[in-house]
């Protein structure tokens, strides 16, 4: 069974969490990655907003890798 954050939870940290990366060249609309916290758990949520209807679209939402990830989950570790 493969494990989701609850709508509830994405919810909060797009109200909530910090945008810690921008992609304003995504097509067909800009896109920010947003982390914040599920309980204890780190979670990140990739959503774009059209800014002409205001409508914001979930793109993704997971909780982050330390392999890809620094320990803050903010940081993307080089590779």
């Amino acid at each position: 069974m493969e494990r989701r954050p609850s709508r509830k939870a994405v919810k909060d940290v797009l109200l909530c969490g910090e945008i810690i990366e921008e992609y304003s060249d995504d097509k067909p609309y800009p896109s920010a990655l947003f982390f914040g916290w599920l309980g204890l758990e780190p979670l990140h949520v990739v959503v774009a907003l059209d800014h002409v209807s205001g409508w914001s679209f979930i793109i993704t939402a997971y909780n982050p890798d330390l392999d890809c990830f620094e320990s803050d989950y903010k940081t993307r570790r080089r590779t």
